[in-house]
C-alpha cells in the first residue's frame, strides 16, 4: 500500500483555462496512481501568487476529494499576506472551517517569504494551534523563486523547529534535500548536487535535533537525496523510518516518477527494513494525518 503526500491536481471546468494550466486533472492524477500503485494521496492547493498563472483554492482541493472522498486527502493553504497583510490576523477560524471540511493538512507552503517574517511567523501559530501538518518549499532568493527564504544551511528553518516545537514541519524541495550532505553550499544548494554524500548534512542534523521534523522524498529532489549515495540514503531512511513520508509530487500528465522503485530497491538491497518501508509507504501519513 502507498499514500501519496505530495501530489497536485486542479478541477478545471474552462477550457481558456485549461490552455495554461499545466496541473493534472483528478482523472489524470488518479490513472498514474493506478499505474503506479498508489492506493490515496494528498492535493495541495497552491494559492501563493509566485507559484503560476493559475492558481489553486482549498475549496477547489476540498472539491476534488468530494468526487474521490475514497483516494484524495486534501490540504488546505493560505498565503500570510491575506487579511490585510498584516502580522495580527487570526487565521485560526478559517483553518478550523478547513478541517471541519476534511482538510487534514496545510501546504504546499510556497510564498517567497523569509521564515522569520512577523507574517509568516503569525501565520505558522495558527497552524500549529489549529494541529495541522505543514509542507513546504525552500528558497534561497526574494524574487525569482517560489517558497520559504532561507541560507544554505537552513538556519530560518531551524529557527522555526524551534519556536513551534509542536506543528509538524514536512520538508521538501532541492534546498532541503541538497542538505543531505555536508557539502551543500551556496553554489550547489539550490540544485540536484550528485556524488557520495559527505558527513556533516544539516538536514539528517535537524531530523535528529527536532522530533517536529518530517521529510518527503517526493519530486526528482527527494529521490536525487536519496539515490546520489544509495548506500547513505537507503541508510537514512531506515534511520528516519518514523518520519519519512512517500510522495511523488506529480504535477503533469506522463510526468516520471522514480520513488516506487527506489523504496523498493531499498528494500531488496537489505538497506531498509520491511517495517521502515511500511512506514515510509503508508503508516507514518497514516498517523501524521489522522487517516
Amino acid at each position: 500500500m502507498l499514500i501519496d503526500i505530495h501530489t497536485h491536481s486542479l478541477l478545471l471546468h474552462d477550457p481558456r483555462q485549461r490552455k495554461i494550466s499545466r496541473w493534472t486533472s483528478p482523472e489524470e492524477l488518479l490513472s498514474m496512481w493506478d499505474a503506479l500503485g498508489i492506493e490515496r494521496g494528498v492535493v495541495l492547493p497552491l494559492v501563493h501568487h509566485e507559484i503560476g498563472a493559475i492558481l489553486q483554492t482549498s475549496e477547489n482541493a476540498l472539491d476534488i476529494y468530494n468526487l474521490y472522498p475514497d483516494r484524495i486527502i486534501p490540504f488546505c493553504n493560505l498565503d500570510p499576506r491575506w487579511c490585510y497583510n498584516h502580522a495580527g490576523a487570526d487565521f485560526t477560524p478559517v483553518l478550523e472551517h478547513y478541517k471541519e471540511l476534511g482538510c487534514k493538512g496545510f501546504g504546499e507552503f510556497t510564498c517567497n517569504l523569509w521564515w522569520d517574517d512577523d507574517r509568516v511567523l503569525n501565520l505558522l501559530s495558527h497552524v500549529e494551534r489549529a494541529g495541522l501538518p505543514l509542507l513546504f518549499h525552500v528558497a534561497s532568493l526574494e524574487r525569482g523563486q517560489y517558497g520559504l527564504i532561507d541560507d544554505h544551511r537552513l538556519s530560518k528553518l531551524e529557527l522555526v523547529l524551534q519556536r513551534f516545537p509542536r506543528l509538524q514541519f514536512i520538508g521538501h524541495s532541492m534546498g532541503f534535500w541538497s542538505n543531505i550532505s555536508g557539502d551543500a553550499d551556496e553554489s550547489n544548494w539550490m540544485g540536484y548536487p550528485t556524488g557520495p554524500v559527505t558527513p556533516g548534512g544539516r538536514t539528517p542534523e535537524l531530523m535528529r535535533r527536532y522530533d517536529n521534523l518530517w521529510a518527503d522524498i517526493s519530486a526528482g529532489s527527494g529521490n536525487n537525496g536519496i539515490v546520489r549515495d544509495k548506500e547513505f540514503g537507503y541508510r537514512f531512511l531506515e534511520e528516519f523510518q518514523d518520519r519519512v513520508l512517500f510522495g511523488t509530487d506529480i504535477c503533469g500528465p506522463g510526468q516520471e516518477v522514480e520513488q516506487v522503485d527506489t523504496l523498493n530497491e531499498a528494500l531488496a538491497m537489505g538497506l531498509l527494513s520491511q517495517a521502515g518501508y511500511d512506514r515510509i509507504a503508508h503508516l507514518n501519513a497514516e498517523k501524521l494525518l489522522g487517516l
